[in-house]
């Protein structure tokens, strides 16, 4: 069987950097329907233009897998990766901010135009590969490109482009040498999308990484908690979930509490909001005071106070910056001894404030 041409991939920043010789021969080889391999940082893959039905049934026949097994679009960024509205955006720019480029494989429920016949059921994994120039290279090619790891099914991933050669002789146009891959494990696979957090194959990550990334542990604090900060926990667990699609915000990483900072432990909310809530299936009757002490506020990654005196307080206990509910800025009113308007109106403009953060935080 003869071997592929083996070249030389530079670890490039940018298209201009890579020799045109190069990147001329491998759009050529990509747009007539043929195979290319690629070196990341993880294992090395076989690509395939993504829009050219015929270069795919290719990939598909070489990794010997079936029609339904997926492949996975290489983006040479994460704004490439991510244009348009991406179901639980800020979940994914958490795990993108940290993870990409590397060894992070997302299937997502979000398919850019040019890429429907590679995915199914409408989710798409995507991934931003850390080799500089293999990410160079995908920047510089008009058309998208999906890869699969260079092994036959069921067969390790290879991790040079010497055995990638060998492996697949001629069925490849070339094999790009970057050299060999520095973590030679495959990149773990995350489906995400409501109602989905689900690792598919854990790879360098495992889920408590993910999950760390990807949630928020949200502290909300008042004065004795037992209205205004049970009212916020109650409400923005609410609405996380409707946002999740799941009731079980746990399983995406978050967390949601709230404290006083006058507030005793074991107090419980208070009646009227208890009540004000429970038609919304909002249940505070379990709920227990605790303080603002400093292991909780060091323990949550955002604090939101309901009044400024409240964020005075906690810069005295805790290095970690809080900020108020209210994103303009103003004071949410004690309603304790009001009636049930007076708590309805209170609740109304947490609700508000906490709509107005729902884009940060899912």
């Amino acid at each position: 069987m003869a071997l592929p041409s083996i070249l030389h991939l530079p670890d490039a920043q940018s298209p201009g950097e890579l020799p045109q010789e190069l990147v001329q021969r491998v759009q050529e080889a990509l747009s007539t329907g043929e195979l290319v391999a690629f070196p990341t940082e993880t294992v090395y893959g076989l690509a395939a233009r993504a829009d050219n039905p015929a270069a795919i049934k290719r990939l598909q026949a070489v990794k010997g897998r079936s029609h339904e097994a997926p492949f996975t679009w290489h983006a040479s960024s994460a704004q490439q990766a991510l244009k348009g509205d991406v179901p639980l955006g800020a979940l994914v720019r958490r795990l993108t901010d940290r993870y990409w480029p590397g060894p992070l494989t997302l299937v997502l429920p979000h398919v850019p135009d040019g890429l429907e016949p590679v995915a199914q059921d409408g989710w798409l994994g995507v991934r931003v590969p850390a080799h500089g120039g293999t990410r160079s290279l995908l920047d510089g090619l008009p058309f998208p490109v999906v890869v699969s790891s260079a092994n036959a099914s069921g067969e390790e991933p290879l991790t040079n482009a010497a055995n990638v050669a060998n492996q697949f002789g001629s069925q490849l146009n070339c094999v790009l040498d970057g050299g060999p891959s520095p973590l030679a494990m495959s990149s773990s696979v995350l489906r995400l999308g409501p109602g989905r957090f689900d690792l598919l194959r854990e790879g360098c990550l495992n889920t408590q990484d993910l999950r760390r990334t990807a949630g928020l542990s949200l502290l909300f604090v008042c004065t004795g908690n037992t209205c205004r900060s049970p009212m916020a926990e109650g409400l923005a667990r609410h609405l996380i979930a409707e946002r999740l699609g799941s009731p079980d915000l746990s399983r995406f990483g978050f967390d949601v509490q709230s404290a006083g900072v006058f507030a005793g432990p074991g107090s419980p909310a208070s009646q009227e909001a208890v009540d004000l809530l429970q038609p919304r299936s909002i249940d505070l009757s379990d709920h227990h005071s605790q303080p603002a002490a400093e292991p909780l506020l060091e323990e949550a990654d955002r604090i939101y106070c309901l009044t400024r005196d409240h964020r005075n307080m906690l810069a005295e206990r805790s290095s970690k910056k809080a900020q108020l509910l209210d994103p303009k800025g103003e004071d949410i009113p004690d309603p304790i001894g009001g009636g049930r308007a007076v708590y309805a109106a209170c609740a109304e403009k947490i609700e508000a404030c906490l709509r107005e953060r729902m884009e940060e935080w899912v």
